[in-house]
């Protein structure tokens, strides 16, 4: 039980390092093209921060 414990956050590590930075032209690209329902609120303040108003 602990090993899956470990091997799941390790996974999920090893998947978080692979996101763009936040507000990154990439970041930018990839929330325009997710749903804005979808978006959580720090993204969409975010995303009206470094995306909208440079």
């Amino acid at each position: 039980m602990k090993l899956m414990v470990i091997a799941v956050a390790l996974i999920g590590i090893t998947l978080a390092g692979c996101a763009p930075e936040v507000g990154s032209k990439k970041w930018c690209e990839q929330l325009k093209e997710k749903p804005s329902g979808d978006w959580t609120v720090n993204e969409a303040k975010d995303f009206a921060q470094y995306c909208l108003f440079k």
